[in-house]
């Protein structure tokens, strides 16, 4: 046994410890002190033979992370309980909590639902035992109820040749913005032009032809927006959900905009402003487009919007789109399949089930280049692109464990002048 599994049934041992002697405590010191004894032996075997069952890129079977989260939430149960909670008011916020940590709006409903019928069936007994009930049967009900896992371990320390439908490119420091391109030019050697004129997102839409797929039956009109995007000018209208405004309000505080990426607008007033896009490019040695970001911001301040490095690649017959948005030492790639469109339209789509298609979030180590990745299953996308009335139009709708959550509807209009800025103005509506 190789000491790194060494430390880890330690570490469960030491939390079985902590659960045991909450759990016996109201008996008295020496009832704490055998129910620690037991607590850490019993924890410590489960993690041992989950750990031995484990396979590489596996995280710990489920019954093993169902003890654990009911070891670390009996020490809490106690500490309530010496507070004054009652056994209800315990069993309903263990639910809670360990529902909110699901993420999955499901599972946050049902999280409180199942803490409150525990604490009710417990209620004469330790606060410690009704929180660790509490969990346990809420992971395990859920586990019964929601068999798809939203988020898996799919590699660990892999190589880029290994995940194709990954971009392996980060951001080396903690500010993405709209510098990137040039910055991963100057690490990595190759040739940086800013707003490269007459360039799309793609050197050529025949690179995803396949199976249920002819880029001849596309619209010309749709094949020049994506081989030639920067004779484009986009006016967005992003349409967002109710139920995921305060939470996306609190991301865009905490997250987006200290990052520097992915800072959609939050309503149509916002998107009226104005805002800048271009397409930086790297150039390698051999004089071919290596890299294409594309880059929006705000017009009135330059704040960036998202920075996207778009790529194409073939997986047997089927060509794919993979755009990665780099974070700190991360990357989290969509990758998306064509689907044909009646009227000459395209759509990309992130669900097809093929083990390619998908959100990936991987963290990339700076030395050796190898790749730590989840599989966010909870997450899909649809770009919808097609002529309406002689316009282009399209719109790119997102979803979470299944639930819309947002929808930026595009209106593209070609420039005056191929060679002149993109400088999109959102349309009033």
């Amino acid at each position: 046994m190789d000491g790194k599994r060494m430390q880890q049934i330690g570490f469960a041992a030491l939390m079985g410890a902590a659960a045991g002697a909450a759990l016996t405590g109201h008996r008295g010191p020496r009832a704490a002190l055998a129910g620690a004894a037991a607590g850490g032996a019993v924890l410590a075997a489960i993690d041992g033979a989950a750990r031995a069952r484990q396979r590489p890129d596996e995280i710990p079977a489920i019954w093993s992370r169902i003890a654990a989260g009911g070891a670390l939430a009996a020490p809490a149960g106690w500490a309530a309980g010496r507070a004054g909670a009652s056994p209800l008011a315990v069993g309903l916020a263990a639910g809670a909590l360990a529902g909110a940590m699901g993420v999955r709006p499901h599972k946050v409903a049902l999280g409180p639902v199942v803490g409150l019928a525990v604490g009710a069936a417990m209620r004469n007994r330790p606060p410690a035992q009704v929180a660790a009930a509490g969990v346990v049967a809420f992971r395990t009900v859920s586990q019964l109820l929601f068999r798809e896992p939203q988020v898996e371990l799919l590699a660990e320390r892999a190589t880029a040749e290994q995940l194709p439908f990954v971009v392996p490119l980060e951001a080396r420091t903690r500010y993405v913005g709209t510098g990137y391109v040039r910055d991963l030019a100057a690490a990595t050697g190759g040739v940086y032009e800013e707003a490269t004129a007459d360039i799309g997102i793609v050197a050529s839409l025949d690179a995803l032809a396949g199976p249920g797929f002819d880029p001849a039956a596309v619209d010309p009109l749709v094949r020049e927006f994506y081989e030639h995007t920067t004779r484009f000018t986009l006016d967005i209208v992003p349409r967002w959900r109710a139920w995921v405004r305060p939470g996306y309000l609190l991301y865009r505080t905490l997250v987006a905009r200290p990052l520097g990426q992915a800072n959609v607008p939050m309503n149509l007033r916002e998107a009226q402003r104005g805002m800048h896009s271009r397409i930086d490019t790297i150039t390698g040695a051999d004089g071919v487009v290596s890299t294409r970001g594309w880059i929006r911001s705000f017009a009135h301040n330059g704040e960036p919007i998202y920075v996207g490095i778009y790529t194409t690649y073939r997986h047997g017959e089927r060509g794919y789109v993979s755009v990665g948005f780099p974070l700190p030492q991360a990357n989290f790639t969509a990758t998306l399949a064509p689907r044909p469109r009646p009227g000459g339209g395209l759509r990309l789509t992130s669900r097809t089930g093929d083990g390619q298609t998908g959100h990936y979030l991987s963290y990339i180590d700076g030395e050796s280049r190898a790749l730590t990745t989840l599989a966010v299953h909870g997450f899909a996308e649809e770009l919808d692109v097609r002529v309406d009335g002689g316009e282009l139009r399209a719109d790119h709708a997102f979803s979470v464990f299944g639930l819309p959550f947002l929808t930026l509807e595009y209106r593209i209009r070609r420039k005056p002048d191929p060679s002149a800025q993109d400088a999109p103005r959102p349309s009033p509506r």
